[in-house]
């Protein structure tokens, strides 16, 4: 998006009292926010969300220095500024009723993208850490990009699992995209910016206040094709989470915990009121199934020959190697990655796209063979 433009947006963002839905409708009205600068105060009132106040303020807005300092900060922090008319701006996030019109993003999203987001307690349990590192790893090494708020506990500790096997990750942050909180996980900040994005839809130099993240949840889920809750009590924020997740028609999951914790009543109560119990990834997997075949086909490759499969199905060219490099003896994926020459990452995602499509076995010790056609 031109510099131009852009100004225009994070001029009617910085609009007070006008909600992301509010800035939905008037982009609906009248087609993006340059018009609605445009337009006399008495027509921007008839729009669904804008207040006469908050009318008055866009006619009479004349602040663009505002503007263009937040453009030149977002150059000087190499992040980029992603409207909601942007192509990269995720898809799934755009279904939601109050989706964020700006997101500031320090790394980089990607078009195709398949994600799940993993939230639960800031005051963890071991067993809590363990169970979710390991699911996480588990995910990002089938091709899953890993979800969650950067927040202590369950949080870190998704991101964290992502990252030991160098998959993607997505942090949503509760403050400005130059504001690591807690403090204490800049590192971590650094390591998931280069690795896949860390965003916020607040102004930069925002601080962590409580209420902006609720906020932040329901980008969280709404950035997600499910969302999985790990631990948390009664009054947990996760809980929040999880029912924005329902509301924006996302899958719920929750990991079962020791029962007479205080950190596992929420996720029980979850799994009581239908939620979907979570052992391990092929319960995600499992219920994502008819969501993930598109995006992981685009992911795997981009290559446009197919031929007919065993099954009578059709399969991509790499698709096709990386089956013919299987047999009926289990294999590494290191193994899968000499043979073939592929890089680690589109093989992890032909794997998971052929296991989905009932071509291949999955077994202990991330060991694949071909199934009997």
């Amino acid at each position: 998006m031109k510099e131009g433009d852009l100004k225009y947006w994070l001029a009617l963002r910085f609009i007070e009292g006008l909600s992301s839905a509010g800035f939905k409708n008037l982009l609906s009205a009248f087609g993006d926010p340059q018009k609605v600068f445009g337009v006399p105060s008495d027509a921007l009132k008839v729009v669904s969300g804008v207040k006469a106040k908050t009318a008055d303020s866009i006619a009479s807005f004349k602040n663009w220095e505002q503007a263009e300092r937040e453009m030149e900060l977002a150059r000087e922090a190499g992040v980029s500024i992603v409207t909601a008319h942007d192509p990269l701006y995720p898809g799934l996030l755009l279904n939601i009723y109050d989706y964020p019109p700006i997101l500031y993003v320090k790394g980089h999203l990607r078009e195709d993208d398949v994600t799940v987001a993993v939230v639960g307690s800031r005051a963890a349990s071991t067993y809590g850490i363990f169970s979710t590192e390991r699911l996480c790893r588990d995910m990002a090494s089938n091709g899953i990009t890993v979800v969650s708020g950067m927040a202590r506990g369950i949080d870190s500790a998704a991101h964290r699992g992502a990252l030991s096997v160098k998959g993607r990750t997505i942090a949503v942050l509760g403050c400005g995209i130059d504001v690591v909180y807690p403090p204490e996980n800049r590192s971590l900040y650094e390591e998931i910016a280069s690795n896949g994005a860390v965003i916020s839809e607040f102004p930069f130099s925002t601080p962590p206040l409580a209420q902006h993240f609720p906020m932040r949840n329901r980008i969280i889920s709404g950035l997600s094709l499910g969302v999985v809750i790990v631990e948390a009590t009664e009054k947990s924020g996760s809980l929040i989470t999880a029912r924005l997740a329902l509301d924006q028609g996302r899958e719920v999951f929750a990991v079962p915990g020791i029962i007479d914790s205080p950190g596992s009543k929420g996720t029980h109560r979850l799994i009581k009121e239908g939620a979907k119990l979570v052992e391990n990834v092929h319960d995600i997997l499992d219920e994502i199934r008819p969501q993930l075949t598109i995006p992981l086909a685009q992911q795997a490759s981009t290559e446009a020959m197919t031929s007919p499969s065993p099954r009578g199905e059709s399969l991509k060219e790499t698709e096709r190697t990386v089956l013919e490099s299987l047999t009926r003896r289990a294999v590494d994926v290191d193994t899968i990655i000499e043979h073939t020459g592929f890089k680690a990452k589109d093989v992890l995602a032909i794997l998971l796209s052929l296991e989905l499509n009932g071509h291949i076995e999955q077994r202990p010790g991330k060991l694949f063979l071909r199934k009997e056609q």
